[in-house]
Formats: C-alpha cells, structure tokens, sequence
C-alpha cells in the first residue's frame, strides 16, 4: 500500500529546492503512473498506480501545478474508466488518451491548444524513449521513467527543467513563498 502522504511530502521538499517550477507536468499512463497496458485487462479489473504516483500528483496540485495526460492508447473507454477507479480523473486539466502514429505531438497540439501553457513551461514524463526525444524536440522537457513515476524521476524531472537554460522565465510557475 503507498504511504501517499509520505510520498506528498517528500514530493513537496523536492519542489522546495527549485526556485523556478513548470506551469503543466503531463504524465503518459502504461508504464508511467501505472503498471499495465491499459488495453490489456477489462474495465472490470481493479487497477492500481505504481506507489510513488498518487503522492506526487497530490504534491502538484498541493502546489497548483496543473497536470495532463498524453497516452497512446487504443482503449481510452478502459484508461478513462480507470482513472475514475483510482478516483485521479478530476486532477487533470487535459486528457489526450487517443491511438495516433505519431509520437505524442498530436497529443501535445491538443494540450496546448486546452491549456494554453507554453511547451518550454511543460515537463513530460513517459516510459517510450521515442515519444521522449520527439516530445524534446518541440521544446517540452522531458524525462524517461525505467520503473514508473517515482520520487527520483520527479526529482531529476525538476531538476532538467530548471536547468534548461532556453526557457524565458516569464512562461514558468514562481514557487510560492
């Protein structure tokens, strides 16, 4: 069972450290914030998140951060009902849960057109390497998770994005004080 509040606290120390935070963190589903292709199992499976997930998506909206989804499934009717399972859908400004052949940037037109949010104030994390180097390319930091979403790809996800050095500082979240 995940210790979410731990894990929110956590999250929220790692916040702490950077002055500059994204606007928008969009979360690929299968294999990011949980364990499975969704197309997989049936809508009647009881799903589960990997254990890091739930605390660092209640970290963001604890620090008004918005979230989003982009996933490539070809069952959006089970990922969408799984969402309402975990009882997470409502923490989202935008779900892209749609089959495509591109890598992702479909999904990310449709996010910035919802969200308004810049690319260079997003930060993106997935399980494809491929959906992480053409997402890069259109300006959107961007990390590879190996074992789902945990503290240290959160951590190191921050850590890219501060450091990207392109970024105006106008289209970033200020930490509040």
């Amino acid at each position: 069972m995940e210790d979410v509040e731990r894990v929110k606290a956590e999250a929220l120390q790692v916040m702490g450290l950077f002055q500059v935070l994204p606007r928008l963190v969009v979360f690929d589903l299968d294999y990011t914030l949980w364990p499975f292709y969704c197309e997989c199992p049936s809508k009647n499976d009881t799903p589960s998140l990997f254990p890091h997930s739930r605390g660092i998506l209640h970290a963001l909206k604890h620090q008004r951060i918005d979230v989003a989804i982009a996933s490539k499934s070809p069952t959006p009717d089970i990922a969408t009902t799984y969402l309402h399972k975990l009882s997470i859908r409502s923490m989202f400004v935008a779900e892209e849960i749609f089959y495509s052949w591109t890598h992702k940037t479909d999904h990310f037109q449709k996010i910035l057109s919802k969200t308004g949010v810049p690319y260079n104030s997003m930060l993106f994390f997935d399980d494809d390497d491929n959906n992480i180097q053409q997402i890069s390319k259109i300006g959107v930091t961007s990390i590879l998770v190996r074992n789902g979403l945990d503290l240290e790809a959160f951590r190191n996800g921050l850590a890219k994005f501060s450091q990207n050095g392109n970024r105006s500082k106008k289209n970033k979240q200020k930490r509040p004080n």
